[in-house]
């Protein structure tokens, strides 16, 4: 049986024709592997989506800094020549237009997609037990609890992450830029008639820029935060996290129940 397998065997312990391509694996390893199951989580709509809206809010925060800081005034060549605030401000124009398409596409799919794509616009936060599993995943971010438990979906506390700053926190800023964007579209155009009146509900454009400008450090922040708990969770945590997000696939690193 030796040449049939890809390794040599440990002394003493006998491969099984199933070990053809693990090596020197026990009746116990292969069952284990067996065991560890991996769950289609994210349809790809749900994928396409994250990965566009990420790209989407990297430019969207680049080119809005630039915005809120613009660059020294060139007066060394003609004006055609140093566009420059006018190619950043149609990257973020266009950005914010292919967001706005990204997120009414992703609400809609909530609809007709699978439960876990549902995820993101609610906290069940009448759920007793879901409360005792945010209260359990705070400890384990703090290094309190020891062995994480698993999820197929998002946890509880990511959960509420994503609600407050990407539900909410994509509408709010959606809300203010068409704003202030119908603010130089022009009284009587379509921006104007749909989103004009939010000026005058907060006040002025200077008070709902900052508002727009603070949302946006909201976001990065999140952005942040989302990042470093992907990648930690994908090294400590019992199932892929990064992976998941590509294949679609949930693939838990154990065989326990829970």
């Amino acid at each position: 049986m030796a040449e049939d397998t890809i390794h040599v065997p440990n002394p003493g312990v006998e491969p099984l024709p199933t070990a053809q391509l693990t090596g020197d694996a026990t009746a116990d390893d292969i069952e284990s592997i067996r065991k560890r199951t991996s769950v289609f989580v994210y349809e790809w709509p749900v994928r396409l989506w994250h990965w566009v809206n990420a790209a989407c809010i990297l430019v969207l925060c680049v080119t809005g800094w630039f915005i809120a800081s613009p660059l020294p005034t060139m007066n060394f060549a003609e004006a055609t020549h140093q566009f420059v605030m006018g190619y950043i401000r149609f990257a973020h124009f266009a950005a914010a237009q292919i967001l706005t398409v990204g997120f009414f596409a992703r609400i809609y799919w909530a609809f007709v997609g699978n439960h876990h794509a549902r995820q993101l616009f609610y906290v069940p936060i009448l759920n007793k037990h879901w409360w005792q599993e945010v209260f359990f995943e705070l400890r384990w971010y703090m290094f309190i609890e020891k062995q994480p438990k698993k999820y197929v979906g998002h946890n509880p506390l990511a959960q509420i992450a994503m609600f407050f700053f990407m539900t909410l926190g994509t509408t709010f800023m959606l809300l203010t830029g068409w704003a202030l964007y119908a603010e130089g579209a022009g009284q009587g155009s379509l921006p104007d008639q749909v989103m004009g009146w939010l000026i005058g509900l907060v006040g002025n454009t200077q008070i709902l820029h900052t508002y727009h400008h603070l949302g946006m450090w909201f976001i990065v922040v999140f952005m942040i935060v989302h990042i470093y708990a992907a990648i930690r969770e994908d090294i400590m945590s019992r199932q892929s996290m990064v992976s998941t997000m590509i294949s679609g696939h949930r693939t838990f690193k154990d065989d326990s129940p829970e």
